[in-house]
């Protein structure tokens, strides 16, 4: 157990003693010792706040932050015990703050942050509540959220592409992730053209034939996919061009997936939706574990 806070190149993983959490240290103790990386757990801790007899917010008494940072750090040590190994260096470390606060700026210097899909104090409700939202969005290197773990002999990795930056992150994530693992790479991609009505809107644009909008997103998954296969030549790689939403395309394919990888922003150019509602609505409907990478993110490469 430590008080220092840096967490350069580390896993770093929120716990807050629930369930979930514990299932995230797991997943990121694995993929620490995977990737040579050391682990830090870290738990956010935000005490009660009293009111006073004018209804003016009080701070908490300095022996109840104690009482919660020594029952923290209890908690941190007895589920460190179960991962740490001679070949996996783990650590912990308790913080005062909004779990939000804490697990973005560990973001900052970490080379992955692991978050549980829900737990009980600071990290309740993250994939329905703004939390998980705030992180995955804004952190400074990719994210992993766990809801459950993949289905047993999963061996897959599910990633979107859609020819922007931040889906280029993404896929250098998942080609670095299959080569590790020894798995495939899935790479969908989802498309669709607008609904047009020219008896509503007369002097609008005249419908894009099908067969050309289909032959352009070909070539753009040929041409994304092209650098990758050279860089990995021993990842295979399944391909699908699927006319869907990207959101349900990309649900259908993480049925037996073992993780699914996208970015945080970007835009099709047939589709032109934002990639960033299309991995929000991911952490709110995908079951197996989700990385969500920004852009011009590098792959958390072992030390």
């Amino acid at each position: 157990m430590t008080t220092q806070t840096s967490y350069r190149g580390r896993v770093v993983v929120g716990f807050d003693g629930s369930d979930a959490a514990r299932a995230a240290v797991d997943w990121a103790a694995a993929e620490a010792a995977l990737r040579g990386r050391a682990l830090m757990i870290v738990h956010a801790i935000l005490p009660p706040v009293t009111t006073g007899g004018l209804g003016v917010g009080l701070p908490p008494s300095l022996d109840i932050i104690d009482d919660l940072e020594a029952a923290a750090r209890d908690e941190i040590e007895q589920v460190a015990a179960t991962v740490r190994t001679e070949n996996l260096e783990v650590d912990g470390v308790v913080r005062i703050g909004a779990p939000s606060s804490v697990m973005l700026e560990a973001s900052e210097e970490a080379a992955l942050v692991v978050i549980g899909s829900r737990g009980h104090g600071g990290f309740k409700g993250l994939l329905l509540g703004s939390v998980g939202a705030q992180v995955a969005a804004h952190a400074g290197c990719p994210v992993a959220v766990i809801r459950h773990g993949a289905p047993e002999g999963a061996a897959t990795v599910v990633v979107g592409i859609d020819g922007s930056a931040a889906a280029g992150a993404a896929l250098a994530f998942a080609f670095d992730e299959a080569s590790r693992r020894g798995w495939v790479v899935h790479a969908v991609h989802a498309w669709d053209v607008p609904a047009y009505d020219l008896l509503i809107v007369p002097n609008g644009p005249v419908p894009i034939p099908l067969s050309d909008v289909a032959d352009d997103e070909i070539r753009l998954t040929a041409e994304v996919l092209s650098g990758f296969r050279d860089d990995y030549p021993d990842v295979d790689v399944v391909e699908s061009l699927v006319r869907a939403p990207a959101v349900q395309a990309l649900l259908d394919a993480s049925a037996d997936a073992a993780m699914v990888v996208v970015g945080t922003h970007g835009h099709g150019p047939a589709m032109g939706a934002l990639l960033g509602s299309v991995s929000n609505g991911l952490l709110h409907k995908v079951t197996t574990p989700i990385v969500v990478v920004p852009p011009d993110s590098e792959p958390p490469d072992a030390a």
